[in-house]
């Protein structure tokens, strides 16, 4: 089955892999994990896959951080992030179909002020709803902590930010309300540098043109 792993900020123009190079102002990062409030295909084994998912970004990540990042465990739901569980994200918050998890980070003067992360227990392969097993539950886990420590998606293959899944522009509905004036900008980015190599190509079919009914009558 392959997951969708969207991010939730527009990257950098300069470093598309990279959404902010020092997302927060202090250490260490306060964390809670809120595994009272969770759904029925919740396994106790998740929280130690959110331990092995700070311990892994503690350690170096996939080396494309600028900063060392120290995590705290707390029992507050101030942290600056805050993990829950939901049984499906399709039905509970009507997410696209096959998304794995999100991170949804509050964002103040370019640093992030709070980072709300939403993983899933399971997903559906056909008609059938399957758990996630501990393995599935560490990936995720590390992706979504990569977005919260300001990493976008990477473009190889083997990189944990990589997002598992063809159509790349697939978002969270939910968030587009959220960050819709950033993905507007971009689009029209987008647009912009079409609409110039449409532009380009049509000087140089017709250049093409000349020359040809020129030497080629």
């Amino acid at each position: 089955m392959v997951l969708i792993l969207p991010t939730v900020s527009a990257a950098s123009e300069t470093n598309p892999e990279r959404i902010l190079d020092y997302p927060w102002d202090h250490s260490p990062i306060t964390v809670y994990i809120d595994d009272s409030n969770v759904p029925e295909h919740y396994s106790p084994t998740y929280y130690a896959q959110i331990e092995k998912a700070m311990k892994y970004w503690e350690e170096g990540g996939n080396g494309n951080l600028e900063f060392t990042p120290v995590f705290k465990l707390v029992d507050s739901k101030e942290a600056d992030i805050r993990i829950k569980w939901v049984e499906n994200l399709e039905i509970v918050e009507g997410a696209p179909p096959g998304v794995a998890g999100y991170a949804s980070p509050m964002v103040s003067d370019g640093r992030y002020v709070k980072v709300d992360i939403v993983l899933e227990v399971g997903n559906y392969q056909g008609k059938a709803w399957r758990q996630y097993g501990d393995g599935t539950m560490l990936s995720v886990a590390k992706h979504e902590f990569g977005h919260a420590l300001g990493l976008g998606h990477s473009s190889n293959r083997r990189d944990i930010m990589y997002p598992e899944y063809e159509q790349r522009e697939d978002l969270n509905p939910l968030l587009l309300s959220k960050y819709g004036p950033i993905l507007r900008m971009a689009a029209l980015a987008a647009f912009a540098v079409l609409l110039y190599l449409g532009v380009s190509w049509q000087r140089s079919r017709k250049k093409r043109k000349k020359l040809e009914d020129k030497y080629f009558k």
